[in-house]
């Protein structure tokens, strides 16, 4: 079990990985941007909130054509978060492990993901909100404007965690 503790460091590790990428590498001067993307990682540490969208009947999806077509029967604020969500699901899955996507087949490419992403982030960006604790419409917005360079930074992300000064093998953060 992944203790507040071990999360609260890994959220910071992310995060100096995340504003070291994007300001000072990609030269992306947006905070809301960056602290999104660097929870984003945090939160997909555990397989179970990568894969949280559920049917009616309670099945995890995993196909996101099947979460759009979840997405569309819900109202408000959970249509929102369904969007937002394969916003987020698609944006982990190209920028961090496109590879995991081109061994899947031809609907899962980086492409189609990128595509799926942009237009879920937009949707979620046009619904209104009454939560504070939500993501701002302003920034979904920008994750769909900007999908493909936060894909990119992600990438980079993951590279500079690789890069490990003791030799032993890359890891995957990505647990049960």
């Amino acid at each position: 079990m992944w203790s507040n503790e071990r999360l609260t460091v890994l959220h910071r590790y992310f995060a100096g990985l995340a504003e070291h990428t994007f300001q000072i590498r990609l030269g992306v001067a947006d905070p809301g941007l960056v602290d999104y993307l660097s929870g984003l990682l945090t939160q997909f540490i555990r397989s179970d909130a990568v894969y949280r969208v559920r049917d009616l009947t309670g099945k995890s999806l995993e196909d996101v054509t099947h979460m759009f077509v979840e997405a569309e029967q819900r109202v408000g604020n959970a249509r929102r978060e369904v969007h937002r969500h394969i916003g987020d699901f698609t944006l982990f899955w190209a920028g961090v492990y496109p590879e995991a996507l081109e061994r899947r087949g031809r609907d899962t490419r980086a492409e189609s993901y990128t595509a799926l992403g942009k237009r879920a982030y937009f949707i979620a960006s046009t619904i209104e909100t009454d939560r504070e604790e939500d993501a701002p419409s302003d920034l979904l917005e920008r994750l769909s404007q900007r999908f493909e360079l936060c894909a990119y930074g992600l990438r980079e992300v993951r590279r500079q965690w690789e890069e490990r000064d003791d030799g032993a093998p890359p890891q995957t953060f990505l647990i049960n």
